[in-house]
């Protein structure tokens, strides 16, 4: 058996053969690279999210507010705030797409994770990547040419640090032969999702991760992703994606395309993510910042009538 599936927040969103939703913060939809942020409004729609038996809420790592890319994500540090998320919440998994960790201390990395999911009662699913902005590398001083090596690193390192009481650990940027990292997470382990490619194979991610996280593509390619993730591992491991939603008011409006997803109505949203699931996507988080309706009405409408076809996991589920 896989000890993770003991993890709250990965037994929540993933299951062989299951498809759950989840959401992206903001929750908001918003123009520009800045979100307005009304806190009061995010916290009261999170809040709202878990009670419509939506899977998980996640957050983005983005340091630097880069003009030519447009987008700043929920603006605050992914650790401070999913531990404000976390302290307004109950069961609803806290995820990360992703943290960067070539810029990030692999050690603080692992401390910051372990807080957050002791602290959240085993929530965090940690999406991590190796960061795709040409401006945040010199600005961390990071050789962007390393990004492979120290992505791997990183990985190697949280994972011993949770596992090994006093472990030592010599790597590139860890000299640790004295001293332990606490808090321990209460499983020695949180589920680690890498995002995209993060400069490794396949075969590599498939044997060094707990799951892949991917961008939205054409349904044939990402089948194609999918299969070849799979013949790397002979156990479960989830596969999921992003998708940004302008849901219409239309509930059978046909898919137009928009960036990384689709202007659509909820019966069309509903069928693409049957064919999904039918690929073998395990779980999709979706972004709102598209969408032309307020995003209370939109998240109202997923959660009433999207969300039933692919509800969270609940104790019932785990066991089916």
């Amino acid at each position: 058996m896989n000890r993770l599936d003991q993890h709250k927040g990965y037994s929540r969103v993933f299951k062989e053969n299951h498809l759950t939703l989840g959401l992206f913060f903001p929750l908001e939809s918003y123009k520009g690279s800045i979100p307005e942020m009304n806190m009061e409004k995010q916290i009261k729609l999170a809040k709202r999210a878990e009670e419509l038996q939506f899977a998980a809420l996640f957050v983005r790592d983005v340091p630097l507010l880069d003009p030519s890319f447009g987008d700043v994500g929920q603006i605050y540090d992914p650790w401070v705030y999913l531990g404000y998320i976390a302290a307004h919440t109950k069961n609803i998994a806290l995820g990360t797409a992703s943290i960067i960790l070539t810029l990030r201390h692999p050690l603080h990395v692992a401390k910051a994770a372990a807080s957050v999911d002791k602290l959240s009662g085993e929530r965090l699913i940690l999406g991590v990547a190796t960061g795709d902005r040409p401006i945040e590398f010199p600005a961390f001083s990071v050789d962007p040419e390393q990004s492979r090596i120290l992505f791997q690193e990183a990985i190697s390192v949280m994972k011993k640090s949770w596992a090994e009481n006093f472990p030592k650990i010599q790597s590139p940027r860890v000299q640790m032969t004295n001293g332990d990292l606490l808090p321990k997470p209460s499983l020695s382990d949180i589920p680690v999702l890498v995002t995209g490619h993060s400069s490794q194979s396949v075969k590599w991610i498939a044997e060094n991760s707990n799951g892949w996280l991917y961008y939205p593509r054409n349904l044939k390619i990402q089948a194609g992703l999918i299969k070849n993730w799979r013949s790397h591992t002979d156990q479960f491991k989830p596969f999921g994606q992003s998708l940004y939603v302008d849901l219409t008011e239309d509930p059978n409006h046909e898919p137009v395309p928009i960036h990384l997803g689709f202007r659509i109505g909820r019966n069309r949203l509903i069928e693409y993510l049957e064919r999904l699931k039918t690929e073998g996507v395990n779980h999709v988080i979706i972004n709102l910042k598209y969408g032309q309706r307020p995003v209370e009405e939109v998240i109202e409408e997923l959660g009433e009538e999207v969300v039933p076809h692919f509800p969270a996991l609940t104790e019932k589920h785990q066991t089916e």
